[in-house]
């Protein structure tokens, strides 16, 4: 994937700011970023070896999503692709979203209109051809929304597959009724169903929304988001929290495997210089253009530099007594 070095940074700072990403470099085929080791396996991995996430766990995973939802809105960024498969979780068990593939901006010039995304999760809106101003950041709440009835019950309250058209979900929309167990907590039922609102409107999509919940109304959300609170579904230790299977076999179909990219880069280079050697030495020189200026993404200098500056210049004062920024730059 060949990125002109402004839409690589703005692309690292996109990922670095929600998936950990450290570093990054590119070759003459793709770009690569380094992210930090999250060894806790993905929700889909565990629901499939039949985890029963309790009602506490899932409560903490929400407000540790919502936070991150939270960051991404006020970096005008629709993820479009929240579920399971997408939240990784660390060794002490706490979630970080990742998979930016198909994320979008959202700006008061740019109406997003796009279907995409992964039908079971994807919101009603996205698939109303009819309202031409499109769809917001809500549509990532509503993905959350499934996401935590599926961790509570190991299914979806929409019998949506990939395959159901887009005119069957429609019709799912208006006519499905979905299910809450009884042994759920009245207060869990309530907010799920405040994610899993139809109308975009009245649906709960800002953090404030949540926070003002009285469900949530005892969480210390500072606490939340310094990752102080401890899950109480923590991943095993000392085993691969995934299949190992799949992974080799998403391997073996790759279409460009990078073990065989320098041998695929010289076929590639010899058959340019035989079939048009002027073209091939105009292409030399822009490569040549774009590695003198591609600036290499280390994330480690950037928090140096920051902590060097931080050591001469006092916190801010809020009332006669100093604050620390609380902002979530570690999601």
């Amino acid at each position: 994937m060949r990125m002109l070095p402004s839409t690589i940074l703005r692309f690292c700072e996109l990922l670095g700011r929600a998936a950990l990403e450290k570093y990054s470099f590119q070759d003459e085929e793709d770009m690569f970023m380094v992210v930090d080791l999250l060894l806790g396996g993905d929700l889909r991995y565990h629901l499939q070896q039949n985890v029963r996430f309790q009602e506490g766990t899932v409560k903490l995973f929400i407000c540790e999503l919502v936070l991150a939802l939270d960051y991404l809105q006020s970096r005008h960024i629709i993820h479009r692709d929240i579920k399971p498969d997408n939240i990784l979780l660390d060794e002490h068990g706490h979630v970080h979203i990742t998979d930016f593939n198909i994320a979008t901006m959202l700006t008061k010039e740019i109406h997003v209109t796009t279907i995409a995304g992964t039908k079971p999760y994807m919101a009603p809106e996205m698939f109303n051809s009819t309202k031409p101003t499109g769809y917001s950041f809500a549509v990532d709440w509503w993905s959350l929304g499934v996401t935590a009835y599926e961790l509570l019950r190991t299914r979806r309250p929409y019998h949506i597959r990939s395959n159901t058209s887009t005119n069957e979900i429609a019709h799912v929309f208006r006519t499905a009724k979905v299910m809450y167990p009884a042994a759920w907590s009245p207060d869990m039922v309530s907010l799920i169903k405040k994610l899993l609102e139809l109308n975009p409107e009245k649906r709960f999509s800002q953090l404030k929304d949540i926070q003002a919940f009285p469900y949530l109304s005892d969480v210390n959300w500072d606490a939340v988001l310094q990752k102080r609170i401890m899950p109480e579904f923590i991943p095993t230790k000392g085993r691969l929290n995934c299949d190992p299977t799949f992974e080799l076999e998403e391997m073996i179909l790759e279409s460009k495997p990078l073990h065989k990219k320098k041998k695929r880069l010289a076929k590639k280079e010899k058959g340019t210089s035989k079939s048009n050697s002027s073209q091939a030495s105009h292409i030399q020189k822009h490569l040549e253009m774009l590695q003198r200026d591609f600036i290499v993404f280390n994330r480690e200098k950037v928090r140096h530099h920051h902590d060097s500056i931080q050591e001469t210049t006092p916190l801010t004062k809020s009332g006669g007594t100093y604050t620390e920024d609380n902002q979530n730059n570690n999601l």
